[in-house]
């Protein structure tokens, strides 16, 4: 046999970019390089001006991702030693809905001069939520004319999608509207940046851009009822080919090569999703295994024979995650960020000396402490609203409960009722998708989360009652990317010919949970107390968490106002 054959797989994320080195034929990652983004995440003010960004805006700088392939690449060939021209393919993932306007060059337009003191000539990041007003009027009006792509997205868009953030970009800076020879994601920009050639991903297109593969994009008449300088969005601005996750995109062009440091033509996949890469990435490449990408949040993916309308999923979509499935996406808006805030806030400077005199993490002290419980003893419940909820309400409005607290409350209660609520909230989602006829028998995990805390992902499987196969690899929205990226170079280039022969290789489980009986009938019983609570804050019997929202947004006027005399 000849040399060995690498893949590499780039991960997006939001701070940062990752290079991962991987070895075609067993998946075994050999080198990493993680390029912090210069610019970060553009929250407050914009680069090099003074000009300052309002409430709810997040951008990037797009040099920031070129920057990644320049020095992560060149680095994961230095380090592992391996001879480039045995890199065969290479594919990316992004966090999404990122998207950025682009001029008719290929460039975006904050690199053009006359543009950069825009702010909407940037990217869009995906937790850029200043589009909500727009967002909520395109769900009005689609409501309103019995649009019937509202369902395949649990009945609203997300003002993280890309409609929103251009109509918001149209309204607010109609100049770059003008401009724009096209809007992209990111993911299908740097794709582009590589080979030259623009396709759009059916991943992005289907999840985050209305796009069904048998309807297309909405018509006309919808884009025109938004607003009459819509009306041709589609034809003029999102007109590139939508082609299916596991294609190629096209060939590393000779100037990138250089920079890379990889052959000129290395096969490169078409763009994807992070959390929609790390499916296959887990080992899943068939229907009835819903894949939990765990970590400040946690992506819900699963893949089904047929097209079903499910409450509250953020999509689905035909060959959005594996060609020839129909793939399904729901998610909570915050898991891992609502213990990180409990740790920040709410626990005694006592357990961080005890954390510290043991030389352990604090999360390791409070998991030890919340282990000796058993489900119900602690008389609490909360609800894990903490960020929103995403799935199965849909409602960024809502926040978080704590109920049954008394003065003998221990913080490791609270940390276990947190963690518990969080697993109800994944269960009312695998139990919409089974009520809706999307089956599902096996939780599979991947994420940061699913490999630090073992207590967690135990009242994950008795909360369900469903074992729980966890991903060996810990990155794997790259390992996801680098398989496309062997899929996209073909098995007589040394890679493989579908995802279902690269994830037979390339993956492996590290750990299984099983239920505990015993657990899971406990859990029966507070699951059926957090659904009565769930559909009574959120599903309109009692509105007080959006009154209160509505006080503190006046007080706050009320507040600036005073301040301002």
């Amino acid at each position: 046999m000849g040399n060995k054959k690498y893949s590499i797989g780039i991960d997006y994320g939001t701070q940062s970019g990752r290079a991962m080195l991987v070895e075609v034929e067993t998946g075994k990652e050999i080198a990493t390089a993680v390029v912090p983004y210069a610019d970060g995440v553009i929250d407050k003010q914009l680069p090099g001006t003074a000009i300052q960004l309002e409430h709810d805006w997040a951008l990037q700088n797009p040099e920031d991702y070129l920057d990644v392939l320049y020095q992560a690449v060149p680095q994961v060939l230095k380090d592992s030693q391996i001879d480039s021209a045995d890199v065969i393919g290479l594919g990316i993932d992004f966090t999404a809905c990122t998207m950025l306007p682009v001029a008719k060059d290929g460039r975006a337009l904050c690199q053009l001069p006359e543009y950069r003191n825009n702010p909407h000539a940037w990217v869009k990041l995906w937790k850029h939520h200043a589009a909500q007003d727009e967002a909520n009027s395109l769900n009005r009006i689609a409501a309103s004319r019995g649009e019937t792509f509202l369902a395949r997205y649990g009945g609203k868009i997300s003002s993280e999608w890309i409609i929103p953030k251009i109509w918001q970009i149209l309204d607010e800076a109609p100049e770059i509207y003008e401009a724009a020879d096209r809007f992209m994601e990111a993911t299908d920009w740097v794709t582009m940046q590589m080979t030259g050639i623009d396709v759009r991903n059916s991943c992005t297109a289907g999840y985050k851009a209305i796009w069904h593969k048998k309807d297309g994009y909405p018509g006309k008449d919808f884009f025109k009822a938004l607003d009459p300088r819509l009306e041709n969005l589609v034809a003029e601005k999102l007109s590139s080919d939508i082609i299916a996750i596991g294609s190629k995109a096209g060939g590393l062009i000779s100037g990138m090569a250089k920079q890379m440091g990889l052959k000129a033509g290395t096969a490169v996949a078409v763009g994807n999703v992070d959390a929609h890469a790390a499916v296959p990435a887990a080992g899943v490449v068939t229907p009835g295994k819903m894949v939990m990408s765990m970590g400040t949040s946690i992506c819900h993916l699963v893949l089904g024979e047929e097209e079903k309308n499910v409450d509250g999923m953020c999509g689905v979509v035909e060959d959005g995650i594996v060609g020839g499935y129909f793939g399904y996406e729901a998610g909570q808006s915050a898991v891992g960020d609502i213990f990180e805030w409990f740790v920040a806030n709410c626990v005694p400077g006592s357990y961080f000396a005890q954390a510290s005199e043991r030389n352990i993490n604090i999360h390791h002290l409070l998991e030890e402490k919340a282990s000796k419980f058993v489900p119900g003893e602690s008389g609490l419940l909360a609800l894990d609203w903490w960020n929103g909820n995403r799935s199965v309400l849909v409602d960024t409005n809502l926040t978080g409960v704590l109920l049954g607290a008394t003065l003998l409350t221990k913080p490791e209660e609270i940390y276990r009722a947190l963690i518990e609520a969080t697993a109800f909230g994944t269960n009312m989602i695998v139990e919409t998708f089974i009520n809706a006829g999307v089956p599902i028998e096996q939780l599979y995990a991947c994420g940061g989360l699913s490999q630090k805390n073992n207590m967690l992902m135990q009242i994950y499987a008795d909360a369900t009652g469903l074992e729980i196969r966890v991903a060996t690899s810990l990155q794997t929205p790259a390992l996801g990317a680098a398989m496309f990226g062997a899929v996209a170079a073909g098995k007589e280039a040394g890679g493989y010919d579908t995802i279902f022969d690269a994830a037979a290789k390339m993956t492996s489980i590290k750990q299984v949970y099983t239920p505990n009986p015993e657990n899971v009938a406990r859990y029966k019983k507070l699951y059926a107390e957090y659904k009565i609570l769930h559909d009574y804050f959120g599903r309109g019997a009692n509105d007080v968490m959006k009154r209160l929202k509505e006080i503190k947004k006046n007080t706050k006027v009320i507040k600036s106002k005073m301040l301002e005399k």
